[in-house]
C-alpha cells in the first residue's frame, strides 16, 4: 500500500463535519489568520456558512452565503467595522463573490496554538551520528539510519537528557 500524504488523511476525516458547517473544504478554516489576518485571527474564528436555501432559477443571479464568525465580546464592535473588509479577503480567497453577509456571535475564542520551534541538532552531534553510519554500505539504509539517529537524539535532547555518549 502506497503512503499517503498526511493532508489527505486530514481531509478526509474532516470533510464531512466542514460539509455540515457550509465549508466546502478546510482552506477558510485553517488558512483564517492568512486570510483575516494574525490581529483578527488571534480574537475570531469561522464557525460555519449558511447558504441560501433556495436554487436560483436559470438566469437568475446567484445569492451570497452568510459567513457566522466567533467573535470575543470586546471585539464585537471593531469587527463589525471590518466586516465588509473580511467579506472581501474571504470571497477573494475562495475566487468567487461567495459570501455576502457576515454574521458575529459573541463568545470566546481560543487561543492561536502556537508552534513551538523545532529543536536544532548541534553540529557536533550530528557529525558524530553520520560516522557513526559511515561504515554502512547501502546509501538509502545509511541515510535512513542516520535520519533516525538524528530524531533519537532530538527527541533526547527535548526531554532533557545528555547525549554526548
Amino acid at each position: 500500500m502506497a503512503a499517503k500524504p498526511l493532508a489527505e488523511l486530514i481531509d478526509d476525516c474532516i470533510a464531512p463535519v466542514l460539509a455540515a458547517q457550509g465549508f466546502a473544504g478546510r482552506a477558510i478554516v485553517s488558512l483564517w489568520p492568512e486570510i483575516v489576518g494574525e490581529r483578527l485571527a488571534a480574537r475570531s474564528r469561522p464557525l460555519k456558512i449558511d447558504w441560501p436555501r433556495r436554487r436560483p432559477a436559470p438566469g437568475e443571479a446567484t445569492e451570497p452565503a452568510t459567513m457566522v464568525v466567533r467573535v470575543e465580546g470586546a471585539f464585537a464592535l471593531e469587527m463589525q467595522q471590518l466586516g465588509p473588509l473580511v467579506i472581501e479577503r474571504v470571497n477573494t480567497h475562495l475566487g468567487w463573490r461567495a459570501v455576502g453577509k457576515l454574521v458575529l456571535k459573541q463568545g470566546p475564542v481560543a487561543a492561536p496554538v502556537v508552534a513551538k520551534p523545532a529543536p536544532t541538532l548541534d553540529g557536533a552531534a550530528a557529525t558524530r551520528i553520520d560516522e557513526q553510519v559511515s561504515c554502512v554500505a547501502d546509501e538509502g539504509l545509511r541515510e535512513a539510519l542516520a535520519r533516525l539517529g538524528r530524531a533519537v537524539a532530538l527527541s533526547a535532547k527535548a526531554r532533557g537528557h545528555d547525549t554526548a555518549s
